[in-house]
């Protein structure tokens, strides 16, 4: 599992690149990502190109991450997901939530 960030030119908008799989090992990381990176950022990215698994815990992880950026305002995307991952974000409703990018 690894987890990298990368912010955006003007630094308003990060991706948080997620590798392996994404469960509760990956706790710490996860929330360090978004809450290491300061103020001045209204847009995550949460890309899931290399993310084999994740559970119930990543589940909770990514509500912590929605909550943090702001709630119902919030600006959360998830992108490049596979077909496993995208099935389970579908079967949790999480479309209502994130918006959810192929």
């Amino acid at each position: 599992m690894s987890i990298t960030t990368e912010r955006s030119g003007d630094g308003s908008e990060l991706t948080i690149r997620i590798e392996g799989r994404f469960d509760f090992s990956s706790h710490q990381a996860f929330r360090h990502a978004y809450e290491g990176e300061g103020q001045g950022i209204s847009q995550y990215v949460i890309d899931m190109r290399d993310t084999t698994y994740l559970d119930s815990s990543a589940l909770g992880m990514l509500l912590l991450l929605r909550d943090y950026a702001g709630g119902e305002k919030a600006d959360v995307r998830i992108v490049n997901c596979n077909g496993d991952v995208r099935r389970i974000l579908t079967v949790s409703n999480f479309e209502q939530l994130f918006q959810i990018d192929d």
